[in-house]
């Protein structure tokens, strides 16, 4: 999925739509992530909101895949800021990973610019959201199972919220590693094209200095006989 040129209006009801027309209690619970890639252009700047609560924890992923034009640095500059302005998370490399708990409820702004490239462009690919490990909901549990009888019902309920938090991470790593993929895709079609293109070269080279030896090497054999000269040996 390829984001741009898309109006800010869309992007914000994209990532907070569930905040809209209803309670902070009812917005995004459990866990939420976002994957797509993104086109910068020479110099570009592009931002994106995303939602998240008090006591969640917030995580961007994000890795440049390719690079195209003069100049080809694959440095990128990340920068989060909270609902107050303040500056959480910051990075200036081809990939990274940017985590930190969530201190205010509020839209975080994720801002990417290409300003070290100035002749080329840039397609990077992105994954984000927020996580909760649950820990209110376990302990709301655990007080209401102490007054029930059974407690089946809570260890199932602990086990299957253990399992979806692994399965949640597992699919977190599942999407870098198709990051890494994707670079080294690129990486290699790049470097596929850069030995065809060089080997092709050396070949037309090493012909025509081939050639032009044997054509001066000729020449020094070449004689204009007259009447008056005698044949060399």
């Amino acid at each position: 999925m390829f984001l741009k040129d898309v109006p800010l209006v869309w992007l914000v009801l994209l990532f907070g739509l569930g905040s809209i027309g209803g309670s902070d209690e009812d917005v995004f619970k459990g866990t939420d992530q976002y994957d797509f890639a993104i086109v910068l252009a020479a110099g570009g700047l592009q931002c994106y909101w995303h939602y998240a609560r008090y006591s969640e924890t917030f995580y961007l992923n994000f890795m440049v895949q390719l690079v195209t034009g003069v100049a080809l640095d694959r440095h990128l500059s990340v920068m989060i800021n909270a609902p107050s302005s303040l500056i959480v998370g910051r990075a200036d490399d081809a990939s990274g990973q940017i985590t930190f708990n969530v201190e205010e409820t509020g839209f975080y702004q994720m801002c990417f610019s290409n300003f070290h490239n100035r002749f080329g462009s840039m397609q990077i690919f992105l994954n984000f959201g927020v996580y909760s490990d649950g820990q209110e909901n376990i302990e709301k549990q655990k007080e209401e199972d102490m007054k029930e009888i059974n407690s089946t019902l809570s260890t199932i309920g602990e086990s299957t919220n253990r399992l979806q938090t692994s399965v949640f991470h597992m699919w977190r790593h599942f999407n870098y590693e198709r990051m890494r993929r994707g670079a080294d895709f690129y990486l290699l079609q790049s470097n596929h094209s850069y030995v065809s293109s060089w080997s092709a070269v050396q070949s037309l080279i090493i012909i025509t200095a081939g050639y032009l030896q044997l054509y001066y090497l000729k020449r020094l054999f070449n004689t204009n006989p007259t009447q008056t000269d005698k044949p060399r040996c």
